[in-house]
C-alpha cells in the first residue's frame, strides 16, 4: 500500500467527486464506458499516457463493480503501476491528476492516506480507497452524445470538402483558359485571391463552419471568374447585363458578410470546438489590389471592397482560438463546464472562475459593459492564463487596463492570443 499524497483541492477534483457520486447510482457495462470515453478522449483533452494509465487501472476492476449502488474502485499501489506502465512516480501522478482534473476519475482517500480495500464472498467491494472510476459511468451518455456530434461534423466536413474541390477546379480551369486565351480581364487580381483562399484551406484540423465560409467564398469567386470569362468571350453582352450583374454581385457580396463579426477586437461566433490556423501578418495587411495589375485588369470598386472583406476575416478570433492559446484557462473551463459549445458556456464558466484569480464582480460588469460580453469573456480568458503562468500579478488591474485600451481603440486581442499560438509552436 503507498501513501497517495494530500492534494491540494480543487474546482476539478470537486466536480469528479461529484460525478463519482452519480455514477454510482447507475449501472453502466464496463466496457461500454471505455468505449464511449476512448471515441472522444483526444477531443476532451486526454494524451495516450492518461489513455493507458486507465485502461491499467481498468484491468482491476470487475464485472459487479459497474453495476448501480456500486463504484470501481481500485487500491493498486504506485509500485505496481509504474510496473505496468512504466511511467515514473511524477508520469504517474500527473497522468492520474489528469484523468481527475477532466472528470474521468476520482480520488477516493482513507483518512490515513493509503490505498486499501476489500471485497466480500461474492466479490464485491465491501471498502475501498483509492482510485474510483465511477465518473466515467455518469457520463457515458454525454460522451456518446458528443461522438455522434463529432461523426456527423466528420460527415459534414467531408461534403464540404467535397464541394469546395469542385469549386477550385472550376475556377482554376476558367482561369487557365483566360490567360491562354490573352483574354481582358482581373485575370491577376483574381489568381491572387484565388491562392490566398487556397492558403486558408485547412491543412490537418477544420471544422464545419470554417469551411462553409470558406466554400462560399471559393463559390463567389467562382461566380465572378465565370462572368468575367463570359463577359470576355463575348457570351454574354456587356452593355445590357452591366448593371444587372452588378446589382446581383452587390447583394450576393452583402448576404455572404457574416454578421456574427464585431468591431475591435474581431471575434467570430462559432458552435464548434477546433484548433484554428493562422496566416501571417504578411498576407493579412495584402494590399486590396494587386499592386502589379495591369489597368485593364484593375475592376470596380465592389469587387475590392469584397476581396478586402475576405481579407479582413483573416483576424478573426474564435473561441477555439481562445481555447488552444489558454490551455491553462481550458482546462478549468471544461472541468467547470464539461463540453462548451458555444460562447454563452464560456461566458458562464468566466463568470464562475471569475473570483478565483481576484477579479471583483464590480470589474468583471464594467468589462462586460464596454467591451460586450464575447470580448470580455476572451479578455478574462487571456488574465487568466497570464496569471495562470505568472505574468500577471494583478488580474483585476491587467483586465481595468485591457478596458481601457478598449475604449481608446488600442485592444488587439487577436495579437496576443496568436503569439501565444505562435509561442506553443516554437
Amino acid at each position: 500500500m503507498k501513501h497517495t499524497g494530500w492534494r491540494k483541492p480543487t474546482p476539478g477534483l470537486g466536480v469528479a467527486e461529484q460525478l463519482a457520486q452519480a455514477g454510482e447510482r447507475v449501472a453502466v457495462p464496463k466496457t461500454r464506458a471505455f468505449v464511449a470515453l476512448k471515441r472522444v478522449g483526444a477531443h476532451i483533452g486526454l494524451k495516450a499516457g492518461d489513455m493507458m494509465l486507465l485502461d491499467t487501472l481498468g484491468a482491476f476492476t470487475q464485472a459487479q463493480d459497474w453495476e448501480e449502488g456500486q463504484r470501481p474502485i481500485v487500491w493498486a499501489s504506485n509500485a505496481y503501476l509504474m510496473e505496468q506502465t512504466g511511467f515514473s512516480l511524477s508520469a504517474l501522478k500527473r497522468h492520474a491528476r489528469r484523468l481527475a482534473e477532466n472528470g474521468v476519475i476520482s480520488f477516493q482517500d482513507s483518512p490515513n492516506g493509503k490505498r486499501w480495500g476489500r471485497r466480500d464472498a461474492e466479490g464485491r467491494i465491501v471498502e475501498a480507497y483509492g482510485f474510483d472510476l465511477s465518473p466515467l459511468s455518469a457520463r457515458v451518455e454525454e460522451f456518446e452524445e458528443l461522438q455522434a456530434e463529432l461523426q456527423a461534423e466528420r460527415e459534414l466536413c467531408q461534403r464540404l470538402k467535397r464541394q469546395i474541390t469542385v469549386a477550385r477546379r472550376m475556377i482554376r480551369a476558367r482561369i487557365e483558359a483566360a490567360v491562354s486565351g490573352a483574354l481582358r480581364g482581373p485575370w491577376t487580381q483574381f489568381t491572387g485571391l484565388f491562392e490566398e483562399l487556397l492558403d486558408r484551406l485547412p491543412r490537418r484540423h477544420h471544422a464545419s463552419e470554417q469551411l462553409e465560409r470558406l466554400l462560399a467564398w471559393f463559390k463567389e469567386l467562382q461566380e465572378r471568374v465565370e462572368a468575367a470569362y463570359l463577359k470576355a468571350t463575348g457570351a454574354i453582352n456587356p452593355v445590357e447585363n452591366t448593371d444587372k450583374n452588378d446589382a446581383q454581385a452587390i447583394k450576393k457580396t452583402q448576404e455572404m458578410n457574416p454578421r456574427e463579426v464585431i468591431s475591435e477586437p474581431h471575434i467570430l461566433i462559432t458552435n464548434q470546438l477546433i484548433p484554428v490556423i493562422s496566416n501571417s501578418s504578411e498576407k493579412e495587411e495584402a494590399a486590396d489590389v494587386v499592386p502589379n495589375a495591369r489597368p485593364e485588369e484593375r475592376v470596380d470598386g465592389e469587387l475590392e471592397d469584397w476581396v478586402a472583406e475576405v481579407r479582413k476575416k483573416r483576424t478573426a478570433l474564435d473561441l477555439p482560438t481562445i481555447m488552444q492559446a489558454c490551455p491553462e484557462f481550458a482546462s478549468w473551463a471544461r472541468n467547470m463546464g464539461g463540453f462548451l459549445k458555444d460562447w454563452g458556456d464560456l461566458h458562464r464558466v468566466a463568470g464562475q472562475l471569475r473570483p478565483m484569480i481576484g477579479i471583483s464582480e464590480h470589474a468583471w460588469n464594467v468589462a462586460q459593459d464596454r467591451m460586450g460580453t464575447q470580448v470580455a469573456t476572451a479578455a478574462f480568458a487571456l488574465v487568466f492564463e497570464k496569471h495562470s503562468a505568472g505574468e500577471v500579478a494583478s488580474p483585476g488591474g491587467y483586465l481595468r487596463g485591457m478596458v481601457e485600451k478598449a475604449g481608446a481603440g488600442e485592444l488587439h486581442l487577436e495579437r496576443s492570443f496568436y503569439g501565444r499560438l505562435s509561442g506553443q509552436a516554437a
